[in-house]
């Protein structure tokens, strides 16, 4: 039986706990997912990325203390997001990877989307992300850990930006759930309010790496849109989960980067 708060604070609560559920492999009690539950989840899911970036700041100030190599200080950074999230979005991006790369219709593409089956470009596609990953991971210090770590935050509350003003791709499905039970255009608002917060103490961290993070965010922001609505007629949760992890991979590119040219 679900357990079911009570009272007017409570649905914020519900929404809260629906969201580290379905986000995240953090212990949570059982809600039930009904619509009043539901309306506020998205607002909730930058929260995840709040948790994931506090756990990677911590691995990246006293990793240091622990008698451990590079690698093995990558390793741990590389999975630190798999572990908070459980792979959902991961999961995504995989299909996403085989999608993409059949070169098939939109309605083709969409069904390989469904397809609980990994080919072959979702093995190749994830090798190379975690392998990309873990090289820039090796280079990661200093400044660029609390940047990178922050910018959990940020990608979420764009993905969950994107669920509720994005058009959907089919009308079934996760991302088409959460639109519907969700007050879409208080959601977009209230996301949109939390990512210009999060891009506000980015900047403030260290203006030069924090700019490159954002940048890198906006761009695989647009990228997202552009690529979903031309070769998917819209978003799914499948393609929510690839930008989510594109966008992470992007960001610990530029500051790598960015940290290294100046």
């Amino acid at each position: 039986m679900a357990f079911q708060w009570n009272g007017g604070l409570m649905k914020y609560i519900n929404s809260c706990v629906i969201a580290f559920a379905m986000y995240s492999k953090i212990p949570m009690p059982n809600v039930e997912w009904k619509k009043e539950n539901m309306k506020y989840v998205m607002c909730f899911f930058p929260w995840v990325g709040a948790v994931a970036g506090l756990c990677f700041f911590f691995w990246g100030m006293y990793a240091p203390m622990v008698p451990v190599g590079r690698p093995l200080y990558a390793v741990i950074f590389t999975a630190i997001p798999i572990l908070v999230t459980g792979g959902i979005h991961m999961d995504g991006f995989l299909d996403t990877m085989d999608a993409l790369s059949s070169w098939q219709t939109k309605e083709r593409r969409l069904e390989i989307l469904k397809d609980s089956h990994a080919g072959a470009f979702a093995v190749i596609g994830g090798c190379m992300y975690f392998l990309l990953w873990f090289g820039l991971a090796t280079e990661l210090a200093g400044n660029g850990v609390l940047i990178v770590s922050l910018s959990f935050f940020l990608s979420r509350c764009l993905s969950g930006y994107s669920v509720t003003s994005f058009p959907c791709a089919k009308d079934s499905g996760l991302v088409a759930m959460f639109a519907v039970q969700a007050d879409r255009k208080w959601a977009g608002r209230a996301l949109l309010a939390q990512a210009f917060a999060a891009a506000a103490i980015i900047l403030w961290a260290d203006l030069l790496l924090g700019a490159a993070a954002i940048v890198a965010s906006l761009f695989v922001f647009c990228w997202y849109h552009k690529m979903s609505m031309e070769k998917f007629g819209g978003i799914t949760g499948d393609l929510a989960g690839w930008f989510l992890q594109v966008c992470e991979l992007m960001v610990v590119a530029a500051v790598v980067v960015v940290d290294k040219i100046f």
